[in-house]
């Protein structure tokens, strides 16, 4: 994931990536058969609004996160910082020194969750390693890590971040979740000091190197298995990362090799294609006898352990026919950006409500300074948040897409018992009184006895059919000058 300033062509990039993929597969999506994960989906769509947390040794130099060390010509993995950014060498070096310097000493978990707690988010996913390599938690298979004696942090007596992050969204019913990175940049496994790196790619050929290649097998399920066991409890989520990290059979990268001579005219090309597997079927299964029920998200490989997709700073057009979460960035990038500009209210609150409306959840990410701090955008931004779920929250909670989702201004969305039908009023900017009548056209046929209230206000409103799927809401005066919440409006409807 990277910084903001190239979001906007980074999301780009990885949505012709994904569309390339998808449009060589019937079924994007491979349904799960564990009765026990299958569960656990059903209640991960019921939350509806996640926290994602990119942190590492970065963020001193407020850079995109890992991708300055890969050699590719990206914009996102342009490196700016450093003594001698044009010489690598150099630059790879000072960059794994950070470890030297990295010392979050106001680091607060317990602060950060009770915001997120408070602005009605139901789980986390916390970035434990990122392709870099620098472990955010206590591994005993290297020492590129926070708690290694020479980082400075490591004497903090919560040094193991990922363990104090878990237990503090924990205690506040948090789902917890490990990002974990599939490749690793620094491991000498993955790219060999016996070659040059080429690319974010293993620097070697597997084939040909089978028994290093089964060294970084191990290493990746020792590390994984490290976070499902042991000091850090009960993960709920286990979200890989580095989808390029896969299985591909030799007609798979011909295939690929094809796209890229003709799509080159195009104006981009297909990351190289290398055979690369880190055995997900066998390392899913011996992560689920230790926490049976376990969400794999392994991100952009086409298969059963990518139990639900993960479109990235978009929301889809429309529902999608599998779960489905959208990652987005809150502000600045994914990674600490020094005065990062966050979203406003009216902007963050309607992307949640697009997206819940397509059946999907929102997984906003905050990125924490070096210091081990949010910036302030990030905690008023929540506010935001909390403000309008105390009124609101009954119809982002355990809802499902119903058709058509959108029309005109007004989203709509059910209870996934039926109990209830909720359509939300977005405001336009600068919009802060109701109308006197909120139309709803071509959207839902709604019974003759049905109930509108405001959500908010519990006051009984009147309706009017105005067609076979039309209707009309009549707003009185003392609401329309004092509704409830800003931005969206809520009308809850029921038999």
């Amino acid at each position: 994931m990277k910084n903001n300033v190239l979001k906007l062509f980074a999301a780009s990039f990885f949505i012709l990536l994904f569309s390339v993929k998808a449009s060589a597969q019937q079924n994007p999506y491979v349904p799960e058969t564990d009765p026990l994960v299958l569960q656990k989906l059903e209640q991960w769509q019921d939350l509806k609004f996640g926290l994602l947390m990119h942190w590492g040794a970065y963020s001193q130099w407020g850079i995109v996160e890992s991708w300055s060390i890969c050699p590719e010509e990206y914009p996102w993995c342009r490196r700016y910082m450093g003594s001698d950014p044009d010489n690598y060498n150099t630059y790879l070096k000072e960059y794994e020194n950070l470890k030297l310097t990295f010392n979050p000493y106001n680091f607060d978990p317990e602060k950060w969750a009770e915001a997120a707690k408070e602005a009605g988010m139901r789980y986390l996913v916390f970035t434990t390693k990122h392709h870099d390599g620098f472990c955010m938690f206590d591994t005993k298979y290297t020492d590129y890590k926070i708690t290694d004696k020479a980082c400075p942090f490591s004497k903090n007596p919560k040094a193991n971040v990922t363990k104090e992050i878990f237990n503090a969204f924990r205690a506040q019913n948090i789902w917890t979740g490990a990002y974990f990175s599939k490749p690793d940049w620094h491991c000498p496994y993955y790219w060999s000091p016996q070659y040059p790196p080429k690319d974010r790619n293993v620097n070697y050929e597997p084939e040909a190197n089978p028994e290093l290649w089964q060294k970084y097998v191990e290493y990746t399920h020792n590390q994984v298995l490290e976070l499902v066991s042991g000091d850090y409890g009960k993960v709920d989520i286990l979200w890989f990362d580095g989808g390029w990290v896969q299985k591909r059979d030799k007609n798979d990268i011909k295939q690929s090799y094809l796209k890229q001579i003709n799509n080159s005219e195009a104006g981009y090309i297909i990351t190289r294609e290398v055979n690369q597997d880190v055995k997900m079927d066998e390392l899913v299964k011996k992560v689920r006898k230790k926490q049976p029920g376990i969400i794999v998200v392994d991100r952009a490989v086409h298969g059963k352990n990518q139990n639900y997709l993960t479109p990235e700073n978009r929301v889809p057009e429309k529902a999608l026919d599998y779960p489905w979460e959208s990652c987005i960035i809150s502000g600045g990038g994914w990674s600490y950006t020094p005065g990062a500009k966050y979203k406003s209210g009216r902007e963050a609150i309607q992307l949640l409500v697009d997206i819940v409306a397509k059946g999907g959840n929102l997984l906003l990410n905050i990125a924490p300074s070096p210091q081990g701090e949010w910036q302030q955008g990030a905690y008023d931004l929540l506010k935001e948040y909390a403000d309008w779920m105390k009124v609101n929250s009954e119809a982002i909670y355990a809802t499902r897409a119903l058709e058509p989702y959108k029309v005109d201004n007004i989203c709509m969305t059910r209870k996934k018992d039926n109990s209830a039908i909720y359509f939300y009023y977005m405001a336009q900017k600068d919009e802060t009184e109701l109308p006197p009548v909120v139309k709803i056209n071509d959207a839902y046929k709604l019974p003759k006895r049905s109930k509108i209230t405001l959500l908010g206000t519990g006051k009984k409103l009147k309706w009017k059919k105005t067609g076979k799927n039309s209707f009309k809401i009549f707003i009185p005066k003392e609401l329309r000058k004092n509704p409830p919440a800003k931005y969206v409006w809520v009308f809850k409807v029921v038999e």
